[in-house]
């Protein structure tokens, strides 16, 4: 029986796909605008979004969750389906768009917003960093600058 290293199991599953960056196989750049949005980018605007949405529940709701979770899903609503960011993805500078690279339909602004304030999607990623919540809308999170 082989021996693992404790930190073998932490890496996840062995990656078995020939792309060297994230949005590679979707002709996206490694770096700059249209690269895929990375992780410490995409905390910081969910940061931002849902403080906001603290600080207006605090202010209008008394701190209530269920106001503060609708606040959120609002404003995504609003933000991507009408804009492709939110203010905290504007601060981080990334948008959500669609595929090609067009701007993203209110449609798929609404699912992805709901499938986002579901949080268990957000989880399940590919190997380009999208989650359900963009796969399903068929939008990906990309850097502006």
């Amino acid at each position: 029986m082989e021996r693992k290293d404790f930190s073998s199991w932490l890496e996840g599953p062995p990656q078995h796909n020939s792309q060297e960056w994230p949005g590679q196989d979707l002709g996206r750049p490694d770096k700059g605008p249209g690269s895929i949005g990375r992780f410490p980018r995409r905390i910081g605007a969910l940061c931002i979004d849902w403080g906001l949405s603290m600080l207006l529940s605090w202010w209008l709701f008394n701190f209530n969750d269920l106001a503060t979770l609708l606040l959120f899903c609002v404003g995504q609503i609003i933000g991507v389906g009408f804009t492709g960011h939110t203010i905290g993805h504007r601060t981080f500078g990334l948008q959500v768009q669609s595929m090609d690279g067009s701007a993203v339909k209110p449609l798929q602004g609404l699912i992805r917003s709901l499938l986002l304030c579901l949080a268990i999607p957000v989880f399940v990623t590919d190997k380009d960093q999208r989650g359900l919540h963009d796969r399903l809308p068929k939008t990906i999170l990309v850097n502006i600058r």
